[in-house]
């Protein structure tokens, strides 16, 4: 292939360069996979509205959230497991969104420490916390607090594991288990397997704790098993804990936004964890509009984006910022930092094209007047969206 183009581009080569075991777990969904291609249908299927004989001399991607100016509405979410596909690829991110003035988002389920990311890190950095026990999720708070993390995000989507059907039927599981099919596989993908070799299997490092000597919490990491009791009234624990920005990763349902905000939460996070746990949920973007119009408070988005202009469809609907998953991760295993910079610049490139198209030069003055949604779909998304 020639020079990547495009996110489509990118994940074509991750598939290229990474074993299957490893791309299906990074590119897979729950079950049957229809919810991660609805998180994509429902984005192609709003139509942009142009404006014309408009200025567009000087455009600007940039957005302001939480008091800060970000170079364009845009963090790189929090995902699992990233050295499985680049060396220090949690770190890798995190620099690359340093370096274009965005955040980037750490999962609990890293692959680097809390402490390691935040002494590399050169730009503003998240906390994504899974309550897999109270005791230690208390201590990751704590963790994050003291390395200088600004925002916690509480990802609430995550009771029990999806079912994911190719990780399944690969056998992939942390620590890796090694068979016949998988030791082929890897000797057909040399540079991956070369980095394996020579860096170690990852682990996860945030649950390699000298605190976690609890023969209780022992059992609950190695399980990875999520505390299924964690409900509406912990939010308050957890508030009390964090005294900086609270977000609320998970939400589906205009209520549910209003009553995060209501308990005390800053803004929310519309996610159905990019297809990977339930199958049938409906998409972020079909709760965005209704979310927005129910709070005041900040409402992000994430799940199916792969274009600037998808950026600029859920700005323009509510959103104030999207969070990639998948279109970084296809950089990352592309080629690393270098990989997810690359992305980065096509998707502010795609934005400025497409707010120049649209008439809009400046993306904080999206509204829906610039989008169209197809009246089947918007009746749809009210009826399931706004209760």
């Amino acid at each position: 292939m020639s020079k990547p183009v495009n996110v489509a581009d990118f994940r074509a080569l991750a598939k290229k360069r990474l074993p299957r075991i490893v791309f299906d777990y990074l590119d897979g969904g729950a079950e049957d996979e229809m919810g991660l291609q609805h998180n994509l249908d429902v984005f192609r299927e709003v139509k942009l509205r142009p404006r014309r004989l408009i200025d567009i001399s000087k455009r600007n991607s940039r957005t302001y959230l939480f008091g800060k100016a970000w170079a364009a509405p845009l963090v790189i979410a929090p995902t699992g497991l990233n050295s499985i596909f680049w060396p220090d690829g949690d770190i890798a991110l995190a620099r690359a969104a340093g370096k274009f003035g965005i955040p980037f988002a750490l999962s609990t389920a890293s692959t680097s420490s809390i402490e390691a990311v935040a002494k590399a890190a050169t730009g503003e950095i998240w906390f994504q916390l899974y309550v897999v026990h109270r005791t230690l999720a208390q201590l990751l708070v704590k963790r994050a607090l003291d390395a200088g993390y600004t925002t916690l995000v509480l990802t609430t989507d995550v009771g029990v594991n999806g079912k994911r059907e190719r990780d399944i039927r690969n056998g992939f599981s942390m620590p890796m288990r090694y068979s016949m099919r998988t030791l082929v596989d890897g000797m057909m993908h040399p540079r991956w397997t070369y980095n394996l070799v020579r860096y170690g299997m990852p682990q996860l490092a945030n649950f390699a704790s000298q605190d976690v000597q609890d023969v209780e919490l022992q059992a609950a990491l190695m399980s990875r098993q999520m505390d299924t009791t964690f409900a509406w009234d912990d939010l308050k624990w957890l508030r009390d804990l964090w005294p900086h920005t609270l977000l609320i990763k998970g939400i589906s349902r205009a209520d549910d936004a209003e009553r995060c905000i209501a308990l005390g939460a800053d803004g929310v996070i519309l996610s159905n964890h990019g297809g990977r746990q339930l199958d049938s949920a409906i998409a972020p973007l079909e709760a965005l509009s209704p979310s927005a119009d129910r709070i005041s408070a900040p409402v992000l988005i994430d799940s199916g984006i792969r274009r600037g202009s998808d950026v600029v469809k859920a700005v323009a609907l509510g959103a104030k910022a999207v969070l990639l998953g998948r279109s970084t991760l296809y950089g990352l295993a592309t080629n690393g930092q270098r990989g997810v910079e690359a992305v980065l610049s096509i998707m502010m490139n795609e934005i400025d094209t497409t707010l120049a198209q649209i008439g809009c030069p400046d993306v904080e003055k999206l509204t829906r007047d610039f989008v169209s949604i197809p009246q089947s779909r918007e009746s749809a998304t009210l009826s399931r969206a706004c209760t």
